[in-house]
Order: C-alpha cells, then structure tokens, then sequence
C-alpha cells in the first residue's frame, strides 16, 4: 500500500509541476491526487471505520485552514477595492527596483512576525499589484515575498504554524525563540537580497489608477477606515487567539463580521451599482476559489502519510542511519519543501524525548528555523508559496528557475549562522 501511496503523490506533484505543459489546472491534479490517495488508504486498510474516523480529524484541522485563508483574502480584497493599500504605496516613492526589493521583503519579513507568514504574503502580493505593473517583475518580487514571509515567521511563535506548535507544545519558549533564530533568519534572507540586488538593474514602472476605483472612487477617510481595520483584524487574530484559546480561522472570521457590518453601514446611503464593488460580497465572489481547492487536495495528500505512518516511519529510519542532528535537522527543512512542513514537525516532536531533548534544545530551535526557512524552495513548500503561487499565477517551474536557488542559498547560509553561533 505505501508503495501505492507514493507512487500517486509522485504522479499528482508531477502533474502539478508541469501544468502548463499538460495543460490541466494544478488545482484538478491536487484534489484528484489527495482524494486517490484516500481511496486507497481505505481499501487497502484493515479497520475503515477508524481511517473514516481520521480522515474526520484531519478535515478539522485543514477546514481551520482553509476558513483562515477565505477570510484573509476577502479582508484583503475589500481593502483593496477601497484602495486602502494608497495608505502604503503613498508612503513608497522609490521606483529604483533595488531600493525597492529591500524595502518590500523587509517589511514582509517584520510584517509576517506579527501576523503570520500566510497573511504576509496575501496582503504584501496585494501590494505588489499597486507597485509594480510588469507581470514578470512583479512575479520576481512575489518569490521574494515568499522567502521573506517564511523567514520572518521562523523566529515568532505566532509567525509561522511550526513555530508555534512548539511553543504549544512547550519545546521551546517565546523569548528564547526570537533571540535566537532572529540572527539565522535574517541572514536566510539579506543572502537572497543581496544575490539579487547584483541582477536587478533600473525602474519599475507602476500601474494605472485601477478601473474599479476610477468607476467607483472611495474618499480619504473611507480608505483610511477599510484599511486601519482590515489590518487590525489580521493583526488581532494572535491576540484572539491568546485570549480565547480557539483556533486562528475564528479570529479572521470575527474581524470579518465586524468588517462586513462596518461597510454596509458605511455605503448604505449609496445606489447599488457604486456600492456593490465596495461590498464583502463582490469580495468573496472574487477570491481565488481553485487556489484554496489547491490547498486542500495537497494536504489531503499529506495527511495521508501522516496516518499512515510512513512519515514517522521516515523519521525514524533518519534517526537510525544518520544520528548526527546537524544532518537530519536541515534533512527535515528540504522535505518541507516536497511534504508540508507539520506533520514531518508533528513527526519529529513525537520522535525527540523531552527528557532527552528539554525546553529549548539545540533541535528544537534548530527544527523552528529548517521547517520555517526550508518550505521557501519550492513554491507549494509552504502555506505563503501557495497563496501567492495562486494569486499572481506562479508556475512550478519558473518558481523552479527563479527563486528556488535564491531559497536554497538563505536556507544553506542561515543554517550555517545559526550552527557557527551555537557551537563558536
């Protein structure tokens, strides 16, 4: 059956890879694969009633997912059909592309510490499309969100889902964390930054004022409130959660509530054909709907491997024949980028002894930065690569030849920083 299993998932990633060359959306490939890989787990298992009983919990987990990214986007679209992202690119006069590369992936990295990498990328490609009209530009500095996104979330307990599992889980502490994965981090991305900064040469050139908000003009302080409250309901998803202890997804979904109720109120005094683009409505009708179909099939291929056992399996067999964790840990980070970096993190916790390895451990902040970093070198690595892979378009290969090396070169030299200030 494990045979099976993988010879699918290596089919559906392939399908996936070459999308434009098979000419079937990447979407239909996922979902078909995720779902094949079910079927057989099923038929070929002992006990269906406990495999429908896990698959129950895994659609728990993944529907949090998949809420969160709905509720993100419309967020982001309703800000953005208010124009509110004026309140940034107004602020951004710079057209020089170097200049700008820095500032843009800076700000994702800080930015994706404090919300989270998924929400970084969502709101900083949104950006992107205010800043930068080229499309092949605009994809360059969309790969680079995506390392920067996942840097930045690496060394947060709230930036990244890894991370933070961790923290839950009590391997490692908040403080400690951000002190020590904060160096590491950086440099993961000032190294791509700085490759790039040698290739990039003169301007970009930035779009015009957007049909919909020629047609439909919003005045300054309508922006301003679209805005000031899209992005404190991203930021206070953290907060909600540290408060109630629910799951992210009803923390976006509770600034969206209040978000919808805010901007009916706000445009109820206007006809239907200027208020309808400002609605939450028009926002959910223009989603990416296949990228969160997308989502959903690869980690429904994923969470296969995980009841399976196969990842934990894998582990295992890595412990056994390589023992030395300055291997096996950035080992661990390069299968996030094939294998969604938390059940292979959900592997490694229950692998790795807390009376072994206690709070804090080399391996645990070691584990933070490789899961966090390592999905970052391929663009279905990580949740911010999918987002972003889905919003502006983003094949698999051009990512491949793009910015998979730029990754891999962060990923290499961080490991390196964080191993040298340990150890020297």
């Amino acid at each position: 059956m494990s045979t099976i299993l993988i010879f699918i998932f290596i089919l559906g990633y392939a399908a996936i890879a070459f999308e434009h060359v098979i000419k079937i959306n990447k979407s239909a490939s996922a979902i078909l694969t995720g779902v094949l890989c079910w079927t057989v787990y099923i038929l070929f298992g002992n006990d269906s009633h406990t495999i429908s009983e896990q698959l129950t919990i895994h659609l728990s987990e993944l529907s949090g997912i998949l809420f969160f990214l709905m509720g993100a986007m419309t967020i982001v679209e309703l800000v953005d059909a208010h124009d509110g992202f004026e309140v940034i690119t107004s602020k951004i006069k710079t057209t020089k592309k170097i200049k700008l590369l820095w500032i843009i992936c800076l700000l994702s990295f800080f930015l994706s510490a404090v919300l989270d990498n998924l929400t970084t990328t969502i709101v900083m490609v949104s950006l992107l499309r205010k800043l930068i009209d080229d499309r092949e530009e605009r994809l360059l500095f969309a790969g680079m969100i995506v390392i920067a996104a996942n840097a930045g979330g690496a060394w947060s307990p709230i930036g990244d889902v890894t991370t933070t599992m961790l923290w839950a889980g009590g391997q490692i502490t908040a403080q400690n964390i951000m002190t020590k994965l904060f160096i590491p981090s950086l440099v993961s991305l000032v190294v791509p930054m700085l490759v790039l900064s040698f290739k990039l040469k003169g301007n970009i050139r930035q779009p015009e004022l957007s049909e919909t908000f020629a047609l439909h003009p919003t005045s300054e302080s309508e922006r301003n409130i679209v805005f000031f409250l899209g992005i404190g309901a991203l930021i206070f998803v953290p907060v909600f959660k540290s408060i109630t202890h629910l799951p992210p997804f009803m923390g976006i979904l509770f600034g969206l509530g209040i978000l919808w109720i805010i901007t009916e109120i706000m445009h109820a005094q206007k006809n239907d054909e200027d208020k309808d683009p400002l609605t939450v409505v028009h926002a959910l009708r223009k989603i990416d709907v296949p990228s969160i179909l997308f989502f959903l099939g690869i980690l429904l291929a994923i969470a296969v491997f995980q009841s399976t056992g196969i990842l934990s399996e894998l582990a295992h067999y890595m412990n056994d024949k390589i023992g030395d964790l300055n291997i096996i840990v950035p080992l661990i980070g390069l299968l996030s980028a094939i294998i969604d970096n938390v059940p292979l993190v959900a592997a490694s916790m229950g692998m790795y002894d807390m009376n072994t390895y206690p709070t804090d451990s080399y391996i645990w902040e070691f584990l933070a930065y490789c899961a966090g970093t390592g999905g970052s070198i391929l663009i279905i690595g990580s949740a911010a690569g999918v987002a972003a892979m889905g919003m502006e378009k983003i094949s698999f290969i051009w990512y491949l030849k793009k910015i998979a090396w730029l990754a891999l070169l962060g990923y290499f030299a961080g490991a390196l920083c964080y191993i040298s200030l340990e150890h020297f």
